[in-house]
């Protein structure tokens, strides 16, 4: 067990891998939760990665999440007495889905994303939006028709589909009453959208 204030990367400063403090298997950060203790010793979930303190690693699976609730984990990777809230699982996953609109909603700010099918389609044919080339990401609302989502399916091969938001939380985040279907363009903010959607993914199996 790491003592306190000693690094939490495994295989040096600037390695991505973190153990798991609940399942003891070092993996990827990408696919891992970051916790910290606060000030007032409840531990908190740090979604961002960029609160102070050493972080506490979970694997984001809902199982692992509860395990490390119910056996007192955090305490015993953190060496000392915390309070763990019971619904830890449930907080992750708003701050997860809140962080996901959120990067919605600064690619639609930006000029990165439309909506709407019609949009949609031109966007796919012609592999940009507007004059940035290049189409990252589809966003499939949860509670849409299969219709429309199966002819946009046919002009978007290799184009991951997000589908874990239904369309009045896509229609809040591009500025629309709702929203069905929807693109956004390729680049880095993407590369942050994908995994922080893969991680609610995650989080969200056996629910």
């Amino acid at each position: 067990m790491l003592p306190e204030g000693e690094a939490e990367a495994v295989g040096g400063a600037k390695s991505p891998l973190r153990r798991c403090i609940a399942s003891g298997v070092v993996g990827e950060k990408d696919g891992m939760i970051r916790f910290v203790v606060g000030p007032d010793g409840t531990i908190v979930p740090d979604v961002e990665e960029t609160l102070p303190g050493r972080g506490l690693w979970l694997t984001a699976d809902p199982a692992l999440v509860e395990k490390a609730v119910a056996k007192g984990l955090f305490a015993k990777a953190a060496r000392r007495s915390v309070r763990t809230p019971a619904d830890l699982g449930a907080q992750v996953s708003g701050l997860l889905r809140r962080r996901c609109l959120d990067l919605v909603g600064l690619a639609r700010r930006g000029g990165q994303a439309v909506a709407g099918f019609e949009k949609v389609a031109a966007a796919l044919r012609a592999k940009a939006i507007g004059t940035r080339s290049g189409i990252g990401l589809r966003l499939e609302a949860s509670d849409g028709a299969a219709d429309g989502r199966s002819k946009l399916d046919a002009l978007s091969p290799g184009i991951p589909v997000v589908d874990i938001f239904d369309r009045g939380e896509l229609g809040m985040a591009l500025g629309r009453d709702d929203a069905v279907h929807a693109v956004v363009g390729a680049g880095p903010l993407v590369q942050r959208l994908q995994r922080e959607a893969d991680r609610l993914r995650a989080l969200s199996k056996g629910r």
